[in-house]
């Protein structure tokens, strides 16, 4: 049996802690699983995991190894980049990204990938809610956060500035907005996952933090963007989807002269020791779309 496929796998469940989830994430069958497992036990003359019906663990010599096996593969896949053609690199791999962010900014960088890679093949998973990376057979996650999730490994590609906006009809019906505390009288728009709706604002040396009412809410940008379109009240919305609707005058910016705490983008994945190649030419070329020039 392939020992670099066997130790993979061996990786994979160690990460997992589960034969399902390797076998699934792996695309190959349970018994090939528990195959390739054995064939690493039985080459290093030792037992590597521990295994119950509820859990797969390892054991203190499978602790021991592991880093060592990681190594390993790690060095193998720096010969397949050493003598690997760039425009050889082949494969599909699962992104997990917010719906906001993969049609306004990462279908151009993916679509534009794949030309220059025609073997290459792109699944795009669009959800808000965090993903277990392993369990759902993800390869990378790119998400726009103020602290990502500590087991995952990864960096941050670019700054995500947001700004408040809403419709020039719904603002029609106000007096104009010209301190942060007036936002409590208005109807706002509030995305789960963003402070509680507790809004932080900063002008110069002043800081202001407002607890807004949300009448609706929602755990994806773009719904709070056309509800703001559609006069449905105060937004915060990142730039990048905000912008276009402000040139054409369906939005309006409120309190422009404050600022809104900013983000950063990742890209995040489950061990950076086992990435193919494709993965890596994949984070490089973010890495390079998102850098300003």
């Amino acid at each position: 049996m392939d020992k670099l496929t066997a130790a993979r796998v061996f990786v994979d469940v160690a990460y997992s802690g589960s034969f399902t989830a390797t076998a699934e994430r792996l695309e190959m069958s349970r018994p090939m699983v528990t195959r390739n497992i054995e064939s690493v036990e039985a080459w290093l003359n030792t037992r590597l995991l521990h295994r119950t019906t509820r859990k797969v663990t390892l054991t203190s010599a499978g602790a021991a190894c592991l880093p060592e096996i990681e190594q390993w593969l790690a060095q193998a896949n720096s010969l397949v980049l050493q003598t690997q053609n760039q425009h050889e690199l082949s494969g599909q791999i699962r992104v997990a990204t917010s719906m906001s962010l993969g049609y306004a900014q990462l279908v151009k960088v993916f679509t534009e990938f794949m030309k220059r890679h025609p073997k290459v093949n792109i699944d795009m998973d669009l959800q808000d809610s965090t993903t277990d990376l392993i369990a759902q057979r993800i390869d990378l996650a790119i998400r726009i956060a103020a602290n990502p999730d500590p087991s995952l490994i990864g960096k941050p590609i670019a700054v995500c500035d947001s700004i408040l906006v809403a419709s020039p009809r719904y603002l029609s019906d106000y007096p104009p907005i010209t301190e942060p505390k007036q936002l409590t009288a208005h109807q706002c728009l509030g995305y789960k996952n963003f402070d509680r709706h507790v809004w932080h604002l900063r002008k110069q040396a002043q800081f202001q933090s407002v607890d807004v009412k949300c009448k609706l809410t929602a755990n994806e940008a773009t719904t709070l963007l056309y509800a703001a379109v559609h006069d449905g009240g105060i937004a915060v919305q990142p730039n990048y989807l905000a912008d276009p609707f402000i040139s054409d005058g369906r939005l309006q910016q409120v309190l422009p002269e404050w600022t809104l705490n900013p983000m950063k983008i990742y890209v995040l994945y489950p061990s950076r020791k086992h990435l193919s190649a494709t993965v890596r030419a994949l984070i490089d070329t973010l890495s390079a779309a998102f850098t300003p020039p």
